[in-house]
């Protein structure tokens, strides 16, 4: 009786033992899950942080971008004060063009100067015997244009594709180049205009940087992702007076 007693007691022991393991094997098997667990956490955390980073960066380019992603404004004909150059061979000669296969955007290089001033400073090369230099428009710092050469007349600013062009001024405040919204809008109006009346397209409006590689416009030349926004944005308003 004591043996079996005593084997009992001793199978009772190990049977102990044995279930003490599980308790054991429990807490490692829950630590792995919260470890597990955290590692989840992190993760989701990342991507949240990863989503809120791109939304800042998506608000802050809008922002900084402005209105320059859509303007709206269609092809039709600008207000345009006409005030054409006297006939001369420093800025207008009087040479007519046989057909337009392309609409040039420049910069004056002029900071803070006005349509007006630079109207006439060309002008005054008749007398100046200066330079050669025009442009068929000026756009102003308020928007304003200017039509220094007619449309059917060679202006001196393109260089070699002064016979098959027209050319566009525009001016701005500052050494950046960067346009006015003012100016920027006008441009675009004028340029789409310009491509319906002549039957060309966005692909056919270039920059003086594209025929020389001078650094004009600069602003268009130094960021070119903008200028591509300009050239759909005046296709965009060659649509829109298309469609109507």
């Amino acid at each position: 009786m004591s043996d079996n007693r005593g084997n009992s007691r001793g199978n009772g022991r190990r049977s102990s033992q044995g279930s003490r393991k599980s308790p054991g094997n429990g807490r490692r098997s829950g630590k792995k899950k919260r470890q597990a667990g955290y590692r989840l956490a992190n993760v989701n955390r990342g991507l949240v942080i990863l989503i809120i980073i791109a939304v800042i960066l998506g608000i802050y380019s809008c922002a900084v971008r402005g209105d320059r992603e859509i303007v709206n404004v269609d092809a039709s004909e600008p207000n345009i004060d006409v005030q054409l150059l006297d006939v001369n061979p420093y800025s207008r000669p009087g040479t007519q063009v046989n057909q337009i296969n392309g609409i040039v955007v420049h910069y004056t290089a002029n900071p803070g100067s006005t349509a007006q001033q630079n109207r006439d400073y060309f002008n005054g090369l008749k007398d100046s015997h200066e330079t050669e230099a025009s442009s068929n428009f000026i756009v102003g710092l308020d928007g304003e244009i200017i039509q220094c050469v007619p449309t059917w007349e060679m202006a001196y600013a393109s260089n070699e594709r002064n016979a098959d062009t027209v050319s566009i001024e525009c001016c701005h405040p500052d050494e950046s180049g960067r346009f006015t919204d003012d100016t920027y809008r006008s441009l675009v109006q004028l340029t789409a205009w310009l491509c319906v009346k002549f039957n060309l397209t966005q692909d056919d409006v270039i920059r003086h940087y594209d025929v020389t590689g001078k650094d004009c416009p600069k602003y268009f030349v130094e960021n070119p992702e903008e200028w591509e926004i300009f050239k759909e944005n005046v296709g965009k308003a060659i649509e829109k007076s298309s469609a109507e």
